[in-house]
C-alpha cells in the first residue's frame, strides 16, 4: 500500500463528501443539546454512520446518546472522539456580530463541538472509504462522547472499558490558530455537597434551628483559607446552586453548592478534594446540621504523546495552513473588532512565544489579521492547559493525539457569543474539513507503518511511569 498516493486519494474522498459533514456540523448546531440530553445530535450522526456503512453500538457506558461506530476487520483499531454538545446560556443568532439571544435563556454552540463531532466524522468517513476501495485491512472506531461540557462522558466511558482494544486515539478541538495541542490539563472533581439543618423561626426561637446555610458558608470560609496551601495550579471554584429560600426570617433547613476541584494530576486532586471534604464535615459539625456529598463527574488531566503528535503535525505540515477568502477576514473582521485591547495583546504574546525569535512588530501584525491562516510551530512541553477535559480520561487508557484547527476570529474566546455566531460559518467549515483530513491521514500513517503504534505505547507507558488509569467518579455514580 502506497501511504503517500494513497493520502492523495484520501483528501479527495473528503472533499467529495465534504457537504455532507458540514451539514450535519450545521444541523447539530441547531439543535444546541447538552450534556448527556443529545437525541437529535447523536441521531443525525449514527444514521450518517449507518448510510455509510459502519456497524452502532448505542447506548454506551449506560448513556443512552452514547455510540460506538465500527468499520472494517483487523489491525490496528484506530480511534477517533466525536463530540456533540453545547453549553447553556449561549444562544446565539447565528452570523451577528453583537450579542443577541436567538432563544432566551438557550444553549449555543459556544466551544465548537458541533463542528468537533463533524471533523472527527469526516476522519471516519474518508478512511473508512479508502480501506474499501484498497482492501486494506484496518479497524475504525469512532466514538460518540456525550457530556464533555459538564458531565464527562468520556470518563464513563473509559470506567466501564469502552476505549479497551483500541491501539491509537486520535481527535481535534475548533480554535483560533492550528497547532498541535501539546500539554496536559487540570484533573477536575464535580461534587455537590448538601448541607442539611432544622428551620425555625430567625427571631422567635433561633436556638431551635440549625442553619444548613451556616454551614455552607463556613465551608466556604474554610476553603478560601485552603487556597494557600495546595499547589499554585490547582483551582477551585463554586457555586450555591441553593441557598435555602428567600426567607431571612426563617432559619435556612438546606442549602447546596456545586463544586469543581482541579489539579494538575489526579494524585494531587485527589489529596486536595480530601481535604475540601473535611471542611465540609467540620463545617457541618460546627453548625450542628449534616452533609451529604454527592459526585457529580469527575475527569482526569491529559497524557501527551509526542510520538503520535509529530505523525499529527508532520500531516499538518503537508496541507500548510488554510486559506481564507477576502470575504470571510471581512466577517472575521467584524467579530474581533468586538474585543477589548487585552484580548488582542494576548494574541500577540502567544505568537511571540510560539514563532520565538520573533520581532514585537510582526506578532502584533500577526495578531491583527482577522484569521490565523498560518500553522503554528510544533511544540510540546510541560505546561498545562488552565482547564479540563474528558479526553484526559482516553488519553490514559489509549495513545492520544490531538491537533487545534483555526474555526473562529482571531482573539475571540471559547465559551462565548462570539464563537456560536460563527458556528455555521464558512470558517468553521474549512476548519472541520481540514481537521477530518489531518485524523485521517494520521490514522492511514499508523495503518502503513507498523512501527507508529508500539512507539506511541511505549511513550505512554513510559509517562505514566506504572500508575494505571482509576477513574474517580464512583461506581455507584451514573450518568445522568
Amino acid at each position: 500500500m502506497n501511504c503517500e498516493n494513497n493520502k492523495k486519494k484520501l483528501l479527495r474522498l473528503i472533499d467529495a463528501k465534504a457537504k455532507i459533514f458540514t451539514d450535519v456540523s450545521d444541523n447539530i448546531w441547531g439543535y444546541a443539546e447538552t450534556r448527556f440530553d443529545l437525541e437529535k445530535s447523536s441521531a443525525l450522526l449514527i444514521s450518517t454512520l449507518e448510510n455509510e456503512g459502519f456497524s452502532i453500538e448505542r447506548g454506551t457506558a449506560g448513556m443512552e446518546h452514547a455510540f460506538v461506530a465500527t468499520f472494517g476487520t483487523g489491525g490496528p483499531v484506530v480511534g477517533i472522539l466525536a463530540e456533540y454538545d453545547a453549553l447553556s446560556d449561549l444562544s446565539q443568532i447565528c452570523d451577528a456580530a453583537e450579542k443577541h439571544a436567538l432563544t432566551p435563556d438557550g444553549n449555543g454552540h459556544g466551544c465548537g463541538h458541533n463542528a468537533l463531532g463533524s471533523g472527527a466524522l469526516a476522519a471516519a468517513v474518508g478512511l473508512k472509504d479508502l480501506l474499501s476501495s484498497e482492501g486494506q485491512p484496518g479497524t475504525i472506531k469512532l466514538f460518540g462522547c456525550p457530556a464533555e461540557e459538564s458531565g464527562s462522558g468520556k470518563a464513563f466511558m473509559a470506567r466501564a472499558g469502552v476505549f479497551d482494544g483500541t491501539d491509537v486515539m486520535f481527535t481535534w478541538h475548533p480554535w483560533t490558530e492550528t497547532r498541535m495541542w501539546g500539554f496536559s490539563s487540570l484533573a477536575n472533581y464535580q461534587v455537590y455537597f448538601h448541607f442539611n439543618g432544622i428551620s425555625s423561626h430567625a427571631a422567635a426561637s433561633p436556638e431551635r434551628g440549625r442553619s444548613a446555610l451556616d454551614a455552607l458558608e463556613l465551608m466556604s470560609v474554610g476553603v478560601n483559607y485552603l487556597r494557600e496551601h495546595i499547589a499554585q495550579e490547582a483551582r477551585i471554584h463554586y457555586a450555591y446552586t441553593n441557598a435555602g429560600g428567600t426567607s431571612p426570617n426563617v432559619v435556612q433547613s438546606n442549602a447546596s453548592a456545586l463544586y469543581f476541584v482541579r489539579a494538575p494530576k489526579s494524585s494531587q486532586l485527589r489529596q486536595i478534594m480530601g481535604r475540601v471534604t473535611d471542611i465540609a464535615k467540620g463545617a457541618a459539625l460546627m453548625t450542628g446540621t449534616t452533609v451529604d456529598i454527592e459526585w457529580d463527574s469527575a475527569c482526569s488531566e491529559y497524557i501527551v504523546n509526542d510520538s503520535l503528535g509529530r505523525v499529527m503535525y508532520e500531516n499538518m505540515r503537508s496541507l500548510g495552513g488554510i486559506e481564507y477568502s477576502d470575504e470571510e477576514k471581512e466577517y472575521a473582521r467584524a467579530y474581533t473588532a468586538t474585543l477589548p485591547e487585552t484580548s488582542k495583546q494576548g494574541v500577540a504574546d502567544l505568537i511571540k512565544q510560539c514563532f520565538a525569535p520573533i520581532d514585537t512588530q510582526t506578532a502584533e501584525t500577526m495578531a491583527s489579521e482577522p484569521l490565523q491562516s498560518e500553522l503554528f510551530p510544533y511544540m510540546m512541553g510541560n505546561s498545562v492547559m488552565p482547564g479540563s477535559t474528558d479526553v484526559g480520561d482516553a488519553s490514559w487508557v489509549v495513545p492520544t493525539a490531538q491537533a487545534l484547527v483555526t474555526c473562529y476570529p482571531t482573539g475571540t474566546a471559547s465559551h462565548s457569543w462570539q464563537w456560536v455566531a460563527a458556528g455555521k460559518s464558512s470558517v468553521v467549515h474549512k476548519g472541520l474539513i481540514y481537521a477530518g483530513k489531518v485524523i485521517a491521514m494520521t490514522a492511514l500513517d499508523v495503518i502503513c507503518d507498523p512501527e507508529i503504534a508500539p512507539r506511541a505505547k511505549r511513550e505512554h507507558l513510559g509517562r505514566l511511569g506504572g500508575e494505571r488509569y482509576t477513574c474517580a467518579i464512583p461506581e455507584n455514580v451514573q450518568p445522568r
